[in-house]
């Protein structure tokens, strides 16, 4: 079972439920905290005040996306650790699924509202521009990861 993370799930209580958690998935691959404003309200507030609270919710979101990270890697051990949850990876034949099974969904329910094709389309556009980018920039953390902790580790220290 997986909620949405392993602090939520550990929480909730799942690893009494189930001792099985398929990790890694595109109905749900990222997060992120919203705070939300009355549009008319934040407006009307002097400039100041404005970017007072614009950058303190960028702070907030940041903070909250640290401590995520501390608390989701912390409990990903507890769960394996001292709940006995198996974790595997979701299968690649699932995982095409799951998005041959959202195109169909969304062509569908696009013919029907425009907005909603619209929207989607530019999310496309977005997607496509910003997925390019982290795979051309963003190196893959697993070489880093089995030189400092894999079979043939050496410490740096």
């Amino acid at each position: 079972a997986e909620f949405n993370n392993a602090t939520s799930d550990r929480v909730l209580g799942f690893a009494d439920v189930s001792k099985v958690c398929m990790l890694q998935s595109y109905h749900q691959n990222a997060e992120q905290l919203e705070i939300t404003f009355n549009k008319a309200k934040f407006d009307a507030l002097p400039d100041k005040m404005k970017a007072i609270i614009t950058n303190a919710v960028e702070a907030a979101s940041q903070d909250m996306q640290w401590k995520a990270i501390d608390r989701y890697s912390q409990d990903y051990i507890e769960l394996q650790t001292k709940d006995n949850v198996k974790f595997y990876k979701t299968p690649d034949s699932v995982l095409q699924k799951q998005l041959d099974v959202y195109d169909d969904v969304v062509k569908r329910k696009a013919a029907e509202n425009p907005l909603m094709k619209e929207i989607v389309e530019s999310q496309l556009v977005f997607a496509k521009r910003a997925t390019r980018w982290e795979q051309d920039t963003v190196v893959s953390r697993k070489m880093a990861f089995d030189h400092y902790w894999g079979p043939n580790a050496k410490k740096p220290i």
